[in-house]
């Protein structure tokens, strides 16, 4: 009898020793560079006012080209050296990270209502709504983005709101086709089908009952935009049509400097790295987030 209740406790016990021997795992695989980088960027995009230490906008020809401050004929004023018109490429590498953390969360929050609000109806509704629905879809993937917006820019002029409107067209319908997806799947099981048999109507089944499936989904992806996001705004102020100078952005830091680069290597160099650091930190925290998030990928854990 003994034996048997102590088979009996550890057979109680396993699952949570199972459960706690899961979240070890997960932990120990914690993506911590990548996401020590994301919150750095978040606080000095937050804080750009009081780190920079100087005028991202503030010129001063007799310090342009001045090397980073380690560097022989560096000064220690201006941490990462000038530009070529004298201005601290520190502080401008600072306040370029405010205005990719903004166009990144405006453009994802515009973009993601657009997606989700789609793909919810098209995968609901099916029939001809989704085929007008897909075919939106289908219609905006076949324009290029950086031509869309060439030609917007120069019809409109350059604007913050347009580089944002932009861009929030740009990443919607991968939203919309991925969310329709999972809607396809989620109104077909029991609990949806007993709240259509309980008289819930069809707004209160998409939001509280099929939106929360969708979420997981949701998640990974807008940690997989933040990197496209940021790569497609730099595109854009790298080719004259982004954010509108003298408002300091990382893609127009490197056009700055792509003609001085054998004279002035650091004008270009150091906002290209900023951009190369922070998307390879979102896309590698994307991937763990979806590793987590996806229950197949949990099970091979």
């Amino acid at each position: 009898m003994a034996n048997e209740g102590q088979e009996r406790l550890l057979v109680a016990a396993a699952p949570s020793r199972i459960g706690e021997g899961w979240t070890l795992r997960r932990f120990r695989r914690l993506p911590i560079i990548p996401i020590t980088i994301l919150i750095l960027f978040i606080v000095v995009g937050v804080g750009a006012t009081w780190i920079a230490p100087l005028d991202p906008t503030k010129t001063s020809l007799r310090d342009r080209n001045l090397p980073p401050a380690w560097l022989e004929g560096g000064d220690s004023r201006y941490l990462m050296g000038t530009d070529h018109l004298g201005r601290d490429v520190y502080s401008r590498v600072i306040h370029g990270a405010r205005i990719s953390l903004v166009v990144a969360a405006m453009v994802i929050l515009v973009g993601n209502t657009i997606g989700v609000v789609i793909g919810l109806i098209s995968g609901w509704y099916g029939g001809w709504v989704d085929e007008i629905c897909m075919r939106l879809v289908d219609i905006k993937l076949a324009i290029p983005t950086i031509l869309l917006a060439l030609v917007l820019v120069l019809a409109l002029g350059q604007t913050f709101i347009l580089i944002v409107g932009v861009l929030a067209i740009t990443i919607w319908p991968r939203i919309a086709r991925n969310v329709r997806g999972e809607v396809l799947q989620i109104k077909t099981l029991d609990y949806v089908a007993l709240a259509r048999v309980a008289g819930a109507s069809t707004p209160r089944i998409l939001t509280v009952h099929i939106f929360p499936g969708v979420i997981n989904t949701l998640i990974v992806l807008t940690t997989l935009e933040i990197g496209i996001v940021i790569l497609l705004e730099s595109t854009l102020s790298f080719l004259g049509a982004g954010v509108p100078p003298p408002t300091p952005a990382w893609g127009s830091m490197v056009a700055e400097g792509r003609d001085r680069i054998a004279v002035a290597w650091w004008i270009c160099t150091i906002p290209g790295l900023a951009i190369l650091i922070v998307v390879m930190a979102a896309n590698l925290f994307g991937d763990w987030l979806r590793d987590v998030l996806d229950p197949k990928l949990r099970q091979l854990a």
